[in-house]
């Protein structure tokens, strides 16, 4: 934040150069999340992965069982991913095409790479990883803010699960 301010973005060439900088930093978000989406339909496992999600807070709902596979969770995961980079995308097209802000162009070409890099799928399908511990699936929600909206901790243990597979809520396999 404080290089960003010290910055002349009054200078047409050097707002153009972070303009291409942020549109650089997106197409490289773009094609890694195109090479994980090759390979994870390279790979094409289909273990089945259990889990209990949990009710949006405040619904008043119960918890769902959800038996999918590894390959459909990872595409429901990259689909995520994907749109959240095109809100993210268009968010930044609003804030600077409309309200005229520029510092967050430098600041958004390099937190969405850094996190793209850091992220879970790419972990795994890019960088070889194996899907153990800390990346076993289903992949722990975000904490903060989004994470406490969805009601909770995906729970995989073995009661958690036989209780939701019993009260016959969700259960039905994802293709």
């Amino acid at each position: 934040m404080q290089i960003s301010k010290k910055i002349p973005f009054e200078d047409p060439s050097v707002l153009n150069g972070v303009r291409a900088l942020y549109i650089v930093s997106n197409v490289i978000i773009a094609a890694i999340y195109f090479y994980v989406q090759m390979q994870i339909n390279k790979k094409n496992d289909m273990t089945v992965v259990k889990y209990v999600e949990p009710a949006p807070m405040g619904s008043g709902e119960e918890p769902k069982f959800v038996a999918t596979t590894v390959k459909a969770y990872d595409l429901q995961q990259l689909r995520g991913l994907f749109k959240g980079q095109l809100m993210g995308v268009g968010m930044m097209a609003f804030m600077h095409l409309y309200m005229q802000y520029t510092n967050p162009l430098l600041i958004q070409s390099i937190i969405p790479l850094k996190g793209a890099f850091e992220g879970n799928l790419v972990k795994v399908h890019v960088f070889g990883q194996s899907a153990t511990g800390e990346l076993a699936r289903p992949w722990k929600a975000a904490a903060g803010l989004m994470g406490a909206m969805q009601g909770g901790e995906i729970k995989t243990d073995k009661k958690s699960v036989e209780a939701a597979e019993r009260a016959g809520r969700g259960g039905v396999k994802d293709e």
